[in-house]
């Protein structure tokens, strides 16, 4: 074979593997549940077809209180309640809801 061919070889090679191992570390930093990283209150689940299709291993997620959107891993636990609001109750000053 010629040098062309085996440096193809090797760079791709590389790549792939650079690319596997990102992949890996990204999975084991991510949090497995579906609180936002940012504020902890409860994500929604959004489609978003570019990572659905890409990684169906991740969650794309987006958090009503602080607007972070983002990818978390599966969770298998159910931690809101249906109806569940993370915001504090409107208080009341002079009779006026704010």
């Amino acid at each position: 074979m010629s040098d062309a061919v085996w440096f193809l070889v090797v760079f791709v090679g590389f790549t792939l593997l650079r690319l596997g191992v990102a992949t890996a570390f990204f999975y084991a930093v991510l949090e497995d549940d579906d609180r936002c990283p940012e504020c902890d209150a409860v994500t929604i689940r959004i489609r978003a077809r570019g990572w659905n299709l890409l990684m169906p291993w991740f969650r794309t997620s987006y958090c009503f209180d602080c607007g972070w959107e983002g990818l978390l891993r599966h969770s298998s636990a159910r931690t809101a309640e249906p109806g569940y609001v993370s915001r504090p109750p409107l208080t009341l000053r002079n009779g006026v809801r704010r």
